[in-house]
């Protein structure tokens, strides 16, 4: 099964708070952190309404 790399790299400072949480779902706390996610309808959702604060690349 495919994974995601996902990295924080805006900072989440003055973001909506549904964001924050967003972020902090995703393990994401501070810029430069890295997660790797499975890649799945969940996580595609979660990346679509933050996807402005990260880079994500697909890994194997």
């Amino acid at each position: 099964m495919a994974s995601l790399r996902i990295e924080l790299v805006k900072s989440l400072n003055g973001r909506l708070e549904k964001h924050i949480a967003t972020a902090e779902s995703l393990g994401l706390r501070k810029i430069g952190q890295v997660t790797i996610q499975p890649d799945n309808t969940q996580t595609r959702g979660k990346i679509a309404k933050i996807g402005y604060l990260l880079q994500v690349t697909e890994v194997e």
